[in-house]
């Protein structure tokens, strides 16, 4: 294997906090009298705070300076860190820390790559902070996906040239940066929505050693191409 690293996301790839965020963005929509749905949620998916705020506030067509809309993303995020706040290591999606252990026994190191501020809050709540070689997230990086900042510093962190990176992620906005980031990368979800992905599967339920060996072959017959 050619794989010395691998980076995943956390939302939506390791724990199930995408209802979290759209719970606390549908709070905040409401009260702005947008309607937003869960459709419209998925836009948000992979994307920064700020970037989602911008969104939402397009789909309801609603203008707000700059200082108020740091005060609607400040609110969200008090909402959304309510929610999180209560999670357990029962929102660890199946099969994550298996596979994550069994890559590890392989000698291949693992880091988050997350845009997410709460990261290490959400790390600590389910009890796998101590499982990461390294954590990638949004308190030291500035540049949202598909900027593929947060993945090249996760490589950075674990010493690791990217060409041997591969990224697990559940956005199209995330996938792009870690094809921007010249890492392979397996889509966690739908392959309609992540078909730029070199690979993708329903979970990490669905991964193990010999199936990242086959994401490797994958990529190098289409090079070959």
């Amino acid at each position: 294997m050619y794989t010395k690293a691998c980076i995943f996301d956390l939302d939506g790839v390791i724990v199930d906090t995408a209802k979290y965020h759209y719970l606390a963005w549908k709070r905040l929509a409401d009260q702005l009298n947008i309607h937003f749905t869960e459709k419209d949620n998925e836009q948000l998916k992979g994307v920064s705070r700020m970037a989602s705020l911008e969104i939402i506030l397009e789909i309801g067509n609603v203008t707000a300076d700059s200082k108020t809309r740091e005060q609607y993303a400040a609110l969200k995020n008090q909402w959304y860190v309510d929610y999180i706040c209560r999670m357990t290591p029962g929102e660890i999606l199946p099969g994550s820390v298996d596979f994550i252990r069994e890559i590890k026994k392989a000698g291949i190191l693992v880091a988050i790559g997350s845009a997410s501020r709460n990261t290490p809050m959400i790390l600590d709540r389910v009890g796998i902070r101590d499982l990461f070689d390294a954590v990638a997230d949004g308190n030291i990086v500035k540049k949202a996906k598909p900027d593929p900042e947060v993945f090249l510093k996760a490589a950075e962190m674990l010493k690791t040239e990217p060409k041997y990176c591969v990224v697990f992620e559940d956005a199209a906005a995330g996938v792009k940066a870690a094809l921007n980031a010249g890492m392979l990368c397996v889509g966690i979800g739908s392959p309609e929505v992540l078909k730029e992905a070199t690979s993708v599967v329903s979970g990490l339920d669905k991964m193990d050693i010999e199936e990242l060996e086959r994401v490797e072959k994958l990529s190098e017959y289409e090079r070959k191409l």
